[in-house]
């Protein structure tokens, strides 16, 4: 009987698994033109079907990089006209003036006498003077700064200028609920010339001396800043020196990455015979690479049809930087160049004065190249009006941050750079720029 059961349970067993496998035959006859699965797209990681929407990662509430590129003074900085360049131009003398900003109402018509204090805080130097009215002080930012002093005679804001100054801070005065307001921190406006030649130059001594976050009108020709004592002393030594200088200098740029066609590097050397040696004023070594200071022969177009015979030239980029004579500036690559450029992070910082050298009227510059790793290399350069500089030598390599890389060793940078010299004339005639040029230039020169 067991054994009779056993067969009867077998049997039930194979026919229940004989009808399974015909429904799973049916079934997949049934679906045919359907896939078993969805089909399903990897876009960069985004999963897309037809029942859903593209799914991307949070990102931080930044300002995307297109928006922190924008400048209003790109078109003009990062552009230059080799068929119409100038070497030397004429701009009349301006005023430039610097105003403090938010410095609320006047103060009260009081007089101050007979008044001393020694080694107080300014709020303390204040409040000690002010303890008859009904005048509150308060400090917006602590100040550090003890003062010593005294005042015989004057008006009462005389006075608490004074006592701000010695202190190296700032003061504004509430008149609605009479309080002085003291703070480390101030915001100025500097009412700017009309060339923008001579803005250029401003904005970039301000940005040599590492002075951020200018604002420019470039309609009504203003710009506003801020920042400490120091800061404003900073400013006031380019306003005061551009005001009594005589000449603004500006260079005008190209930087090349250069790919020598064969497994060698350029023959820099094949200029002289190429150019004659009358047109290769200077050869200025440095640290890395080479200075040479041409005359005007050499260019950027004959520059160019001279390395095509050995290379192709890409330029990587363009444009023009203005300093105050004497003063430091820099021409920033990536400001003016793609961005995925190895050479974004490239600086051209300069310095530089026109004037007598040894008896010879001369632009006397130093040139520096550097990135954010520090100093590349640099080259003290002095040449006449009209001559350029060609920065030869420096290896692509410099640039590149990976172990290897597919750029040939034997490829580098060159920057090509022309000075262009600014007279500031002391009169009412000249009414714009002015380009010389013919007896104009020659007679400018001879001076």
């Amino acid at each position: 009987m067991a054994h009779n059961k056993i067969q009867k349970i077998i049997f039930l067993c194979v026919g229940a698994c004989m009808l399974n496998l015909t429904g799973c035959a049916r079934y997949q006859s049934q679906m045919g033109q359907q896939p078993l699965y969805d089909t399903v797209n990897v876009v960069e990681s985004v999963v897309i079907n037809e029942n859903s929407v593209p799914i991307f990662p949070k990102k931080a509430a930044l300002t995307t990089d297109t928006a922190q590129h924008f400048a209003l003074d790109l078109p003009k900085r990062c552009t230059v006209n080799w068929d119409n360049q100038s070497v030397v131009t004429v701009v009349p003398e301006e005023k430039i003036e610097i105003v403090r900003l938010d410095t609320g109402d006047a103060l009260p018509d009081l007089k101050v006498s007979d008044y001393e204090f020694k080694r107080l805080y300014v709020k303390d130097a204040l409040e000690k003077l002010l303890a008859d009215t009904d005048i509150t002080i308060i400090e917006d930012q602590a100040t550090f700064e003890k003062i010593s002093g005294t005042i015989s005679t004057g008006s009462l804001s005389d006075a608490v200028e004074l006592m701000t100054k010695m202190g190296r801070i700032y003061y504004s005065y509430d008149k609605e609920f009479g309080e002085i307001h003291l703070t480390g921190r101030g915001k100025w406006m500097i009412k700017m010339p009309k060339d923008e030649t001579m803005i250029m130059a401003i904005l970039d001594a301000m940005r040599g001396a590492d002075i951020s976050n200018l604002l420019v009108n470039w309609q009504d020709k203003t710009l506003v800043f801020e920042g400490d004592y120091q800061t404003e002393r900073e400013v006031s030594k380019i306003i005061a020196d551009v005001a009594s200088k005589k000449y603004v200098l500006a260079w005008d740029v190209d930087v090349y990455r250069v790919y020598p066609k064969t497994d060698s590097a350029i023959v820099w050397m094949n200029m002289l015979p190429a150019f004659g040696e009358k047109n290769i004023r200077m050869s200025i070594p440095g640290v890395v690479g080479r200075a040479l200071v041409v005359s005007p022969e050499i260019n950027t177009k004959t520059l160019q049809e001279f390395v095509s015979r050995q290379a192709n030239m890409v330029l990587v980029s363009q444009g023009t930087f203005a300093v105050p004579n004497g003063w430091q500036s820099r021409f920033d690559i990536g400001q003016c160049g793609k961005e995925d450029r190895l050479e974004t992070d490239l600086i051209i910082g300069a310095t530089g004065k026109y004037g007598d050298y040894g008896g010879y009227k001369k632009i006397d510059a130093k040139i520096v190249l550097s990135t954010s790793n520090g100093e590349l290399s640099s080259f003290t350069i002095p040449s006449n009006v009209g001559d350029n500089y060609v920065i030869v030598g420096i290896p692509t390599h410099s640039f590149v941050t990976t172990p290897e890389t597919l750029i040939s060793p034997f490829a580098e940078l060159v920057v090509f750079m022309s000075p262009r010299l600014i007279s500031i004339v002391d009169t009412n005639n000249v009414k714009s720029a002015t380009p010389l040029s013919g007896d104009e230039l020659r007679d400018f020169l001879n001076e």
